[in-house]
This record gives structure tokens, C-alpha cells and sequence, in this order.
């Protein structure tokens, strides 16, 4: 595929100046919500294991409560001395009784580690939209030293516009 040169005659044409220029900025804009979107999806990512790992946490909590409760059950069902086994009994209560109250404020904390993950994957959204639009802009704009309309840049800079509005909606999220 042949390069495209910019022509002599091109070169006197002073909106190829502009929209080189124009092509620049989009271009670093483009580069700054890409990175910002990127960042946004690690942390999303991190938010899900943390939220994950609070979640396996509550379930063996969970499990234990329970397994208290089976022996509790078992000593009160076979136990033929009440007083030979109130000891353990008391003990299993009480570890119950611990166990559902950690598994209470872990679920709090996992609760509160998916709804990090809903605001980071929002902004991640938000940064990924203005990304496409910012792409679409600097392509409408190179489209210029192709076809010499000014009907590109115009649209260019439109997309680039939304682009970053987006992207800087993501960031105040």
C-alpha cells in the first residue's frame, strides 16, 4: 500500500495544519482514557477476588455455625447425664453465637466489596465508551488528508467531544 504524502500543494492548504494538529490532541486523549480504562478494569478485577474471598470466608463461618449446631444437637439428643455434658454444651453455644456474628459482619464487608465492583465496572464502562468514540474521531480526522473534506474533521472532532465527555464522566464517578 502506498504512503500518503502530503503534497506540496497540500501543504499550503491551512486546515492539513489544523487537523495534523487536531490529530495530535485525539490522539493523546485517546491515549489517556485508554489508560484510565485499563486501570478501571484491574481494579474492578481486584474488587471481584476481594468480594470473592470475603464470600468463601462467610461460607466456611456459615459451616461452622452449623457444625456447632449439628453437636449441640447430637450432645443434647444423646447425652444421658445433662450435667456431664453442660460444659461442652456451653462452649458449643458460645462458639456458635461467635460464628454467626463474624459471618454477619463478613457478609457486610463482601456486600460492600460487590458494590466496588459495580462502581469500578461502571467507570470502566464509561472509559471503554469514550475510548470507541475518541477511535472514531481520530479516524474521521485522518480521513481528512484521504478524501480533503472538511465533512471528516468536523465529525471527528464531534466523536472526540463525546469521547471525552465520557471519559471525564468515568473519572468523576
Amino acid at each position: 500500500m502506498p504512503e500518503i504524502e502530503v503534497k506540496p500543494e497540500h501543504a499550503a492548504d491551512p486546515n492539513t495544519r489544523r487537523v495534523g494538529i487536531l490529530v495530535g490532541v485525539v490522539g493523546i486523549l485517546l491515549s489517556l482514557v485508554t489508560i484510565a480504562s485499563h486501570r478501571a478494569h484491574t481494579q474492578a478485577v481486584i474488587h471481584r477476588t476481594e468480594s470473592n474471598d470475603a464470600w468463601a470466608y462467610y461460607q466456611a463461618k456459615k459451616n461452622r455455625e452449623y457444625t456447632s449446631d449439628v453437636a449441640l444437637t447430637l450432645l443434647k439428643t444423646l447425652g444421658s447425664d445433662p450435667a456431664k455434658f453442660e460444659a461442652p454444651v456451653q462452649k458449643l453455644e458460645a462458639a456458635r453465637a461467635k460464628y454467626t456474628a463474624d459471618a454477619e459482619k463478613i457478609q457486610d464487608d463482601a456486600k460492600a466489596k460487590d458494590d466496588e465492583t459495580k462502581v469500578e465496572e461502571r467507570r470502566a464502562l464509561h472509559f471503554d465508551i469514550g475510548e470507541g468514540f475518541l477511535e472514531l474521531g481520530l479516524v474521521l480526522c485522518s480521513l481528512f488528508f484521504l478524501a480533503r473534506n472538511n465533512f471528516f474533521p468536523l465529525f471527528g472532532v464531534l466523536a472526540s467531544v463525546a469521547g471525552t465527555a465520557m471519559g471525564i464522566w468515568g473519572a468523576l464517578l
